[in-house]
């Protein structure tokens, strides 16, 4: 038990550069708080002590602002950061040395008594402020959710999801040392990781424009020739700086 707490401890001042000491983190962080009391309530619901384990897990939201089903399964150091608003359900799962920021949600969608009802997290998920992951499916480890997105599909090992509903936006091909340990990503928030809708709206207005350009060349190249071209109404041309600042 020590140990583990001793691990918690390490990995939330490694993630946080405003935790100052071990004493910081017990006494004034309200996720490891959140953590511990969800153990003592995790050991009795295995033990058939229902109503004593939602009763610590009522205690403990009332405490920290952070609700864990006491049914839920909770890896080792897993940080949840700031943590108000959280809601983990029964069945979740979330792997070691995840990552949750506050107001996220990882919720059901079924209403099936005894059948699994929502997300798991591997090994690093890394779930942004606001994030809402619904239903039995799986991040894959390393995965990162991005702030406020909503995640209702299966996120592959390694890759980010952003949007509403979110995009899965794949796996860079990594170096040869890939498999070194990643740096850890506050808030999901990646290099690169714009919005995949948003990269193709950018695409299209560049396009549009190119387009433009090229009528505009062709008209001039008929009019040298001297063939007559019934007059069209002149449109008010694409401003692409407009356009894309309208997208991000």
């Amino acid at each position: 038990m020590f140990s583990r707490l001793r691990e918690d401890i390490a990995s939330i001042i490694q993630k946080d550069p405003a935790a100052r000491n071990a004493w910081d983190v017990v006494t004034c962080y309200p996720g490891f708080q959140a953590i511990l009391m969800h153990r003592w309530a995790n050991w009795c619901w295995q033990r058939g002590l229902k109503w004593l384990a939602r009763f610590i897990s009522h205690l403990a939201r009332i405490l920290t602002g952070i609700e864990i089903h006491p049914g839920a399964t909770i890896g080792r150091r897993v940080f949840i950061d700031h943590g108000f608003g959280v809601v983990i359900g029964e069945t979740a799962e979330v792997g070691d040395d995840c990552t949750i920021y506050q107001g996220v949600t990882l919720g059901g969608t079924s209403l099936t008594r005894g059948a699994k009802r929502h997300p798991t997290l591997e090994a690093g998920v890394i779930v942004g402020a606001g994030a809402k992951v619904l239903g039995s499916f799986t991040v894959g480890a390393g995965a990162k959710i991005g702030s406020n997105s909503v995640v209702v599909k299966p996120v592959p090992a390694g890759a980010t999801a952003v949007g509403n509903p979110a995009h899965i936006i794949k796996k860079e091909t990594g170096s040869a040392d890939s498999g070194s340990a990643q740096l850890f990503a506050a808030y999901g928030v990646t290099p690169n990781s714009d919005d995949p809708v948003s990269k193709v709206l950018h695409k299209l207005i560049d396009h549009a424009v190119s387009q433009q350009e090229q009528i505009e060349q062709l008209t001039k190249a008929i009019a040298c020739a001297g063939i007559r071209v019934d007059d069209i109404a002149e449109c008010e041309k694409l401003n692409p700086a407009q356009i894309n600042s309208l997208v991000d």
